[in-house]
């Protein structure tokens, strides 16, 4: 079982990209997160893990994204993303513990008074994986690309 105390996040590099890229095609890693363009250009604004490469995170200010973000997302809330591609790292708490460290580090480096995220409700998996990292459903919300995601919280303690 994955610990979050084996798990280390670290900054992707430009040599990541081929890597990031290919995964951001795979069925699997769509259904996570959404169709591979808007998820290259989401990838792309973010940028300006572990010792071996499993998946992709990053953090923004939700504010980066504009009115396209529920009415009722706090001002001063972060968006998170990520997903574990390698297979022999999923389904092992590779995500959760990879979320936890994520949403510390935003809280430790920014004045962020939350952080969301919006998995699709067809993804199970997903949600469960942030519910581990501490994240709470705030509603079901209609996303802009016309589908609805859960939209889930981690406040800031």
């Amino acid at each position: 079982m994955i610990t979050p105390h084996s798990v280390r996040l670290r900054p992707a590099s430009h040599g990541d990209w081929p890597l990031i890229r290919r995964w951001l095609g795979r069925a699997d890693i769509e259904a996570w997160w959404g169709p591979r363009a808007s998820t290259e250009a989401e990838v792309l604004i973010a940028s300006t893990a572990t010792r071996e490469t499993i998946g992709y995170g990053h953090a923004i200010d939700a504010a980066t994204w504009g009115a396209e973000l529920p009415e009722d997302l706090a001002p001063g809330t972060w968006d998170i993303d990520l997903f574990i591609a390698a297979e022999a790292h999923r389904g092992n708490g590779a995500g959760a513990a990879a979320l936890g460290l994520l949403r510390d580090e935003v809280f430790e480096t920014t004045l962020a008074v939350a952080v969301a995220v919006f998995p699709s409700i067809a993804n199970e998996r997903a949600v469960r994986a942030y519910e581990k990292a501490g994240f709470r459903w705030k509603r079901v919300w209609a996303n802009p690309h016309g589908d609805h995601a859960w939209f889930m919280t981690a406040e800031r303690l």
